[in-house]
This record gives C-alpha cells, sequence and structure tokens, in this order.
C-alpha cells in the first residue's frame, strides 16, 4: 500500500515542502508540495535524495567501537557504560564540542547541548558558524541588540536587488530562507527592477542577473565603502524615517567613511568607478532596494568589517525595516525573545587569544587546541553532525590533532573523514524517522510561517533521536564527572512551550494541525519596537567595526606590494545538488559530469601552459592537492575555485558513493591561521596558491 505524506525538507534553509510516496518503508517519489505556504510546489535536486539517505546501506544502524584499525557494533548499553567509565578515567581532562551545520535543520538538538555542555564542563563551543556567519550574528548583536535579529531580503517586493558573495540559485539561499529563489528574482526583473552580481566568479545566479562585476577575492570592504562614498558625493545619504532611531554613532561612522578615496576603493577591488556610483544610484533610487551579502563576505579577514558596512548601506539608502528592503521577521518562534543577546570577548582561546564570539571559540583553531601542549588542552572532544576535516581549514593537520585525542565521541549516521578517528560512533535513526520543525531558518524567511512534520516513518527497533542520545550522554558525562544530573527536556514540549511563549502565540498542536503550514504573512515594518538595544536606538558606530575601518585604513596605504609572479588567489564555490560535505553518497546527486575541478581562467590556464581537463597540482602554504583543470572565463583573471566539501579518499572512510566520486578537499589548502580578528570567522577567500600541471 503506498501511502503519501506531507513533509518539510530539511537538507537546506530553503525548507521547502514536499509530498513523499512511501511504500512498505521506502520512499518510492518526491514532489513539490503545491500547498506549501512557503514553497507552493518548488522543490530542488536535493530533496529527491531524501529517501537516499533513509536506505542508505553505508548508514550506521547501531554503535560502533573502535577497535585498533577497524570497528565493532555494539549495543546502546554497552556503548554508553563505556563512555562513562573512560570519562570517569579521565577525570577532569578538558572537553570540547564541535556542532556540524545539520544541527541548524534538528530544533531536538538544540534542546539538549546546554546539558551536556554542563555535563562536560565545556565553556565553548566549536561550530559551523565560525566557518559561515558568524560576523553578520555579532554585528547585529552590536548594532540591533541582538545576534539573531537578522534583515531578511524581502526579494518578493524589491525593485534592485544587489548579491554580493552569494549565489543563492545555488545555495537556495544562505541566512535567507527563499524557496524558488530563481523564479523570485525572474519577477524582479519583470516589474522593471534589476538583479546585480558581486562576485569573483560567473556564478549561477550571476548569469541570470542585469548585470554582474566581477571582484578581486578578499577586497570586499573597498566595494561597501565605495557604495558609501558614492552615496555621499550624490547627496543621496537618506535614512528616512531611520534617522530619528540612530544614536550617535551616525556621524562618528561617516566621519571615518569620509576618509577613503573612491578612485582608490574602485582601484583595490577591480570594480570600476562608474560601476560603483551606477550601483549606488540604484539603491538610492525611489523604488525599494537592498544589498544582501553572504558566505563571499563573511569568509575573509574583513568579515565583520563587510558585514558592518552592508548594515550601513541598506541604512543609509533608508531600505532597512522597508518594504521590499531587508525586513525583520515575526516569527512563531522567537528567538529573539527567547534567547540571550550574545557576547563577545568574556574570554579568549589558549591558543592564539582569540576572543569568544555567542560562547564559540574559531573553529579554525581546535586543532591547535588539542596539539599544543599545556593546561586546558583539549583531551576530549564530541562532534555533532559534523565534519570538520572537510569543512574547516587545515583539515590535514585537524585529521593530525583528532589521532591523539584521548577520547573522541561522534554523534553520525556515517564513518565520515571526521567520525573516523572516534573512539565511539553514535549513529541517530534516519532522517524520516523524527520530527521537524524549521526553529532556526523559519526566522529568516521571506514570508512568516510556521510549519511542523512529524516521522512518517516508524524507528528502527532500538534506534534513538538525535535528542536522546545527547541526553544520554549528557547524564553518563555528570555520572562521571560528578555534576548535578540534567534536568531533561523533552524537545516537543520545548517547541510547544516555544511557540506559545512568542508573539504569534500559536501552539503546537494548531501548527501540527496544518500539514502544508501556517502563512502568518508578509513581513512588515517593525522598527523601533524589534530593536533590543537598551535604549531603542541603532548603534551605528560598534567600536570594534569602526577600528576594522582604521585598520582597513592601512591597509589601502600600505599598498602591499603585489603578489610574487605565478600567485593566484583561491575562493570556493557550491553547486545546487551539493550540501557541504554530507549529500555526496547520493548517487542521483553525483552522477554526471565531475564537479571537483579547478576553475581557472583561460589567460591563467595558457600562462601555466594548462589546458582544459589537464591534470594540475594547485600548492599553498599549508598542503597540495592534484585535480582536473576546468578553463573557463566564468572566474576572473587571477583567481581560481575548488568546490567546498569534497576529499573523500582518506583512509577509513565509509562512503560507497562519495569514494567513487572523492574529488579534493579545498580546505586542505586554507590555512587556519587565516581568521577574521574580531569574530574568528575563517578566512577561506583569497588564499594564495600556485598551480602548475602535472605530467599524464
Amino acid at each position: 500500500m503506498t501511502t503519501t505524506h506531507r513533509r518539510t525538507c530539511h537538507l537546506c534553509e530553503a525548507n521547502c515542502g514536499l509530498l513523499l510516496e512511501v511504500e512498505a518503508g521506502v520512499v518510492r517519489s518526491v514532489r513539490g508540495n503545491p500547498a506549501h505556504v512557503l514553497s507552493r510546489g518548488h522543490l530542488c535536486p536535493k530533496a529527491a535524495a531524501i529517501g537516499d539517505l533513509q536506505a542508505d546501506p553505508d548508514r550506521l544502524r547501531r554503535p560502533l567501537r573502535r577497535d585498533g584499525e577497524g570497528w565493532t557494533e555494539i549495543e546502546w548499553d554497552v556503548a554508553l557504560a563505556e563512555i562513562e567509565a573512560r570519562l570517569t578515567a579521565l577525570g577532569g581532562a578538558q572537553a570540547a564540542i564541535y556542532v556540524g551545520n545539520p544541527t541548524a535543520h534538528n530544533y531536538a538538538i538544540g534542546t539538549q547541548l546546554r546539558d551536556l555542555r554542563r555535563a562536560l564542563g565545556v565553556r565553548a563551543l566549536y561550530s559551523a558558524s565560525t566557518l559561515d556567519q558568524m560576523p553578520h550574528q555579532v554585528v547585529q548583536m552590536w548594532m540591533y541588540g541582538h545576534n539573531a535579529l537578522f534583515p531578511v531580503p524581502d526579494v518578493d517586493r524589491a525593485h534592485t536587488v544587489v548579491i554580493v558573495g552569494g549565489n543563492p540559485l545555488a545555495s537556495n539561499g544562505s541566512l535567507w530562507t527563499v524557496p524558488d529563489v530563481r523564479r523570485r528574482l525572474r519577477a524582479v526583473q519583470e516589474r522593471g527592477g534589476a538583479v546585480i552580481v558581486v562576485d569573483p566568479r560567473r556564478t549561477e545566479t550571476a548569469k541570470i542577473a542585469d548585470a554582474h562585476h566581477f571582484i578581486r577575492p578578499g577586497t570586499d570592504p573597498a566595494f561597501f565603502l565605495g557604495l558609501l562614498v558614492a552615496l555621499d558625493q550624490a547627496g543621496a545619504v537618506a535614512p528616512g524615517r531611520l534617522a530619528a532611531m540612530l544614536d550617535d554613532g551616525w556621524d562618528a561612522a561617516w566621519a571615518q567613511v569620509r576618509r577613503f578615496d573612491l578612485a582608490a576603493l574602485a582601484d583595490h577591488c577591480g570594480v570600476p568607478e562608474a560601476a560603483l556610483r551606477g550601483i549606488a544610484a540604484a539603491l538610492a533610487g525611489p523604488e525599494p532596494a537592498l544589498v544582501y551579502g553572504r558566505v563571499g563576505v563573511s569568509t575573509q579577514e574583513w568579515g565583520t568589517l563587510n558585514a558592518y558596512l552592508l548594515q550601513l548601506i541598506n541604512i543609509a539608502t533608508g531600505n532597512l525595516d522597508r518594504v521590499g528592503g531587508v525586513m525583520f521577521t515575526n516569527p512563531a518562534v522567537d528567538l529573539v525573545t527567547l534567547l540571550g543577546r550574545g557576547s563577545h570577548g568574556r574570554f579568549h582561546s589558549r591558543v592564539g587569544g582569540h576572543p569568544e564570539a555567542l560562547s564559540e571559540l574559531p573553529a579554525a583553531t581546535l586543532a591547535a587546541e588539542i596539539l599544543e601542549p599545556g593546561e586546558g588542552r583539549v583531551e576530549i572532544l564530541v562532534t555533532v553532525a559534523g565534519n570538520p576535516v572537510l569543512s574547516a581549514p587545515g583539515g590535514r593537520r585537524l585529521d593530525e590533532a583528532l589521532a591523539r585525542l584521548a577520547l573522541m565521541i561522534s554523534v553520525d549516521l556515517y564513518v565520515t573523514e571526521t567520525s573516523r578517528h572516534a573512539h565511539y560512533i553514535l549513529p541517530p535513526c534516519g532522517p524520516l524517522e523524527r520530527d521537524h520543525y524549521p526553529m532556526i531558518l523559519a526566522p529568516l524567511a521571506i514570508r512568516d510561517f510556521a510549519c511542523y512534520s512529524p516521522p512518517i516513518l516508524e524507528r528502527s527497533p532500538g534506534a534513538l533521536d538525535d535528542w536522546e542520545i545527547l541526553a544520554a550522554l549528557a547524564e553518563r558525562a555528570s555520572n562521571a564527572r560528578g555534576t548535578p544530573k540534567p534536568a531533561g527536556v523533552d524537545p516537543r514540549v520545548a517547541l510547544d512551550m516555544a511557540l506559545r511563549a512568542s508573539g504569534r502565540g500559536l501552539t503546537l498542536a494548531e501548527v501540527e494541525a496544518a500539514p502544508d503550514g501556517v502563512d502568518l504573512g508578509p513581513l512588515a515594518p517593525r522598527l523601533p519596537d524589534r530593536l533590543q538595544t537598551a535604549d531603542k536606538k541603532i548603534h551605528a558606530a560598534p567600536p570594534a567595526c569602526l577600528a576594522e575601518l582604521g585598520r582597513f585604513a592601512a591597509e589601502l596605504e600600505r599598498r602591499r606590494e603585489p603578489d610574487p609572479p605565478g600567485t593566484l588567489r583561491l575562493i570556493g564555490r557550491r553547486h545546487l545538488r551539493s550540501n557541504n560535505s554530507w549529500l555526496h553518497n547520493s548517487e542521483r546527486l553525483v552522477k554526471g559530469p565531475q564537479r571537483c575541478t579547478l576553475l581557472i581562467h583561460p589567460e591563467d590556464a595558457a600562462a601555466a601552459g594548462i589546458a582544459d581537463g589537464d591534470l594540475v597540482e594547485v600548492r599553498s602554504s599549508v598542503g597540495a592537492v592534484e585535480l582536473p583543470a576546468e578553463v573557463s572565463d566564468d572566474i576572473m583573471p587571477g583567481t581560481v575555485s575548488i568546490p567546498h566539501g569534497w576529499g573523500h579518499d582518506r583512509p577509513g572512510v565509509r562512503l560507497t558513493v562519495a569514494g567513487r566520486h572523492a574529488g579534493v578537499s579545498i580546505n586542505d589548502l586554507t590555512d587556519p591561521a587565516r581568521l577574521d580578528p574580531v569574530s574568528g570567522n575563517a578566512a577561506f577567500s583569497a588564499t594564495p596558491v600556485s598551480v602548475s600541471r602535472r605530467a599524464p
């Protein structure tokens, strides 16, 4: 008998509504749900892989214990008892937790992490946030009073959309829940507006845009400052109603901006002065407009400065909190009212003295915290749905570090490049055997909505959900360390309480009774009430951001020596059929042309004697990889690109399909010492490399 189930996809930020046909516990088809309140029938290729993940023969069903070079399946009670005994023997050894990107799609995990941290005595987390988005959150905390106050691009009513360092046609939005973004951007154009993309690569999004401008990797502050200077020179700085909400720092910020010369900024970033003036004019026009910047602006040493300048532009043009600009949501579960505003610099890392950001330390420093001797060295590590060997910079060094841990526990579906180092792998149930609510991502949506999906398959006998594993680990760690027993919380109860406590006042029963979702309406202006600053003002000149402006001014004045001959700057990229490192074991997603290639401009290829398809070596200060070259003018001269998340050829990995399409890891080339000094975000972008042809 075939049954049809409604479910919201949990694989990316778009949260598309799906119709899954299931027969005898097997997913037979996946279609878009036309009745879903947000996605209205759209789905991307990743959604079709949900059944692949559920049925994957490589997915672990029982706990594994590493015995020498091999693995032994053991029962849950045995695994937990052994972990408790090992924690007891290790006494007060320093523990750490690394949390991966998939946890953002699993609300239940978040209900247990605090207990696990307390039980293990963990002061700071390591997570994918400092590989991706931390600059945005730190700046939002300082300017608007809470790290979760994300201004969301209101693309459905915008007239001009400027996208910097983002590729929503591949990502389905990032810090932006926006299903079917291609159609939405096309609608901007159909109503007479324009889409402008600024990126070192002619991305999938750039190819449908009205204009695309190449920008030198790592020079984004010059572009953003160029827009601000152009606005000022044109007399087009007009915050409108926002003026009454700006604190005294507004004038201080502009005093710093006016120090910069537009021609010098254009020369530095490679975007012509005329283009900067044209984009500024479009943003300052009478119609609503917005600037959206994502991974490309976060993952560089100027990440915090970029995030700050981006906010200034949307404020200066009056497009913050404006219909068709960038707006604040009114979500069914409001993290702003439920969670603390965040913190910065309350303590610093043992190695390097990096400030904490939102109780996290830079993921790029985890290897050093394990390898560097001394008091406080990390000896115990728990990873939760994370694969930092592929996703964090300096992957080979992290490989070395993980092998030296006294105890490593991985909560993971697979034996991955990271979990292969674990002493115990604790696998959660299959993805369709647990419920789903987009607690973190719904507050980033283009339209306020709520949608709850119950499990659609019964759990395998003995299987545990992620949250149950974390709760059990917290209890065992409390036993071992003599810390207070965790109170424990049922995630569904916590979700219901969160819904009731938020401004919408919904209940879980009400949301669950609407399997196509609850439409809570379009975004609406919410300032100044939504501001969480004590004075209900926008703090326009956070001291750390002004200090970064000064540092960047000094950078421009120094006029660094040009790179040595043959040096190219490396950037990443992603594909619609990929999602970091964790969807490469689905044959339907990896089949077709090889996607792990070195994208290189014809001029740079000719200079190195490289032809399309040649095997090349890419070398940086920390490592080297070999992969095929893809010669294309989609990448700007002086820049090369390798996609993120590949490199499945390490020994001991149990990913059969991924192993046949192994590719190489860009993070065997990136340097963990390169960070945004304010937020601690890894500076992947603009890594200097050399490229040479390898003999056949």
